[in-house]
């Protein structure tokens, strides 16, 4: 039992008090004071009931609560604790002076005297003090993790119904070699106190205690995304058909709608990918991205190579500078060592919140495929099977969205082919929404639509296409001229051939041009990438850009050092085969 201030009051009665005391001690609960001279009328059970209830359960905890009458006629109360170490003795707890009384004294006073931690607070609390709460589950290191246990689960007495995740950092104390000092960790405690999100795991509480900084965040998640895609959960097979299908459309408008949340406060994530988008129960969260996020607090090494960060990650993010001609030693550098220069290269013009949405758009595609049964390593597979080479190897095969491009296209294809043959009316909605994701997976970051465009061709998707009345999340972050109710957009229409029973979409799209991606294989399974129109590789004269390519695409010095080779790559035109083609206005386009 945590005995915080409540549970005292409530605890404390006569009937409490009379059952700890001997009868003649109950008799003397009634009686005038022994001190003040006759000055004062009150009594040693009033003193107790208005002034003394943690000294006495002090001394019940002790095994003295006949003592309560002798700390009484010293005129001690709760007002005087804590006792300083030094100070206990004068309470005279036993006839002749018991050091190890006075220092059990000491210790468990600080049991009575506990501050609880409130939704939003910051406490610092002393080295003796005793923070409230209850450690439910510690989290399993990996190999290699040298931190015992900074990240675990916890529930607050004041807060049984709500199990948080807290996690823990070493402080600088003095000359200390810590993770960073008080002051820091209260700045990057005030920096995210204020981003709260429905769908995104938050900030709740912090405090200080013996050298440690801790977080609490809510809600403390169950699972992530990636083992979700690998097993299915068994609370999962148990829903019926019709609302796990409701289900997983809901929670990709849910992520749309929180990914709108962070860009319209000018925030970014930065790290969307199945192992951040976190389950508790049937709810959907986004993993925080703070400097508190359990990565970075469980010791992984920094300099290793993350392939998973890799796959999901925005081609800007990766594509590697030209830096000259490679040492002969490193020609045939593998997949690892590539992408860890690719990640250090420099972008100082990168658009993080673009970077977003190509990545979110990678993890709806792989939403869509647990739709259809198609998700997980299959995906995987096909996304690297451009690059399967005979010879000698060992090395990863690149499976990453960026770079497979041409292989995620005719996967969408097929993904729509399979969704038209399925009666359910939340199948309908999947060829329109593959439509958006081309969008968000555009290669460069200027084509791709802002994060409330998403969400406001999602919200018409579900509601019109897949008959989902009511949407999980419905907000207005800011940057909309239009309410929901009255939302129209040119959203795409679904169009059933009669002859090949093939679903296609005919739309019109706002911006961007209508180039699209078209790969070629070369030499050690790297990728070719052609652009119509834009510089050529050959000694000619450079052809001068359309307007719609010069309106259509960031200046250089915006895209970053990274995107430079992207911008000198050569595109083929081409159709999708589950694309009409776009037109802009009454002209079709090129």
């Amino acid at each position: 039992m945590w005995w915080d201030p409540d549970t005292i009051d409530r605890a404390v009665t006569r009937q409490f008090v009379c059952s700890h005391l001997l009868p003649d001690e109950i008799e003397r609960l009634d009686r005038p004071l022994g001190f003040g001279d006759g000055l004062t009328d009150g009594t040693y059970w009033e003193w107790i009931d208005e002034k003394a209830r943690r000294i006495f359960l002090i001394l019940v905890d002790l095994g003295v609560p006949d003592q309560i009458f002798g700390v009484i006629d010293d005129s001690w109360d709760d007002e005087d604790l804590p006792v300083a170490k030094d100070q206990v003795d004068r309470l005279a707890l036993t006839a002749e002076r018991d050091e190890k009384m006075e220092r059990r004294f000491y210790q468990r006073q600080f049991y009575y005297l506990l501050r609880p931690l409130q939704k939003g607070d910051h406490k610092v609390y002393q080295d003796n003090e005793v923070v409230p709460l209850d450690v439910v589950e510690k989290k399993t290191l990996a190999a290699g993790q040298t931190n015992s246990h900074p990240v675990d689960k916890v529930i607050l007495p004041n807060q049984p119904d709500m199990v948080m995740c807290r996690r823990r950092v070493p402080l600088a104390c003095g000359f200390g070699q810590g993770y960073m000092s008080q002051e820091d960790f209260l700045y990057e405690v005030n920096n995210i106190r204020n981003v709260q999100n429905d769908h995104l795991v938050s900030y709740w509480a912090s405090y200080v205690h013996q050298g440690y900084g801790y977080v609490l965040f809510t809600p403390a998640t169950d699972s992530s995304l990636k083992s979700f895609l690998t097993t299915t959960p068994a609370w999962m097979k148990n829903l019926d058909k019709r609302k796990q299908r409701e289900l997983v459309m809901n929670w990709i408008h849910c992520l749309v709608d929180t990914l709108c949340f962070l860009h319209n406060r000018g925030l970014s994530h930065g790290n969307i990918r199945p192992s951040t988008v976190l389950f508790s129960g049937e709810n959907i969260y986004f993993s925080d991205f703070t400097i508190f996020n359990p990565e970075a607090l469980t010791g992984a090494e920094k300099n290793s190579f993350d392939k998973e960060a890799y796959d999901y990650a925005a081609p800007e993010q990766w594509f590697r500078p030209n830096s000259g001609p490679p040492s002969p030693i490193h020609r045939r550098a593998t997949l690892s060592m590539l992408a860890m220069a690719m990640m250090h290269a420099p972008t100082p013009h990168l658009n993080p919140q673009a970077a977003d949405v190509f990545s979110l758009g990678c993890v709806i595609l792989e939403l869509l495929s647990f739709l259809l049964k198609k998700q997980g390593r299959p995906f995987a597979a096909y996304r690297a099977a451009k690059h399967k080479t005979p010879g000698r190897g060992g090395a990863v095969l690149d499976s990453s969205f960026h770079k497979n491009l041409g292989q995620v296209e005719s996967w969408m294809t097929q993904l729509a082919k399979d969704a038209s043959k399925k009666d359910d009316q939340v199948f309908r909605g999947v060829s329109p929404m593959l439509h958006v994701v081309e969008r968000m997976l555009s290669l460069h970051p200027s084509e791709r639509p802002a994060a409330h465009d998403v969400q406001a061709r999602l919200y018409k998707i579900l509601t019109d296409a897949c008959g989902i009345s009511e949407p999980h999340c419905v907000h207005q972050y800011g940057g909309w001229d239009f309410g929901i109710g009255s939302l129209k957009l040119d959203s795409p229409t679904l169009v059933r051939n009669n002859s090949n029973d093939t679903m296609s979409i005919a739309t019109k799209r706002s911006s961007g041009s209508g180039a699209s991606l078209d790969y070629k294989r070369m030499s050690g399974g790297s990728v070719n990438t052609r652009r119509t129109g834009s510089i050529s590789t050959g000694s000619g004269s450079q052809p001068e850009p359309s307007p719609r390519d010069r309106t259509s695409k960031m200046p250089l010095h915006d895209l970053g050092s990274g995107l430079r080779a992207i911008q000198n790559l050569r595109i083929r035109d081409k159709v999708r085969p589950w694309q009409s083609p776009v037109h802009a206005g009454n002209e079709q386009l090129p």
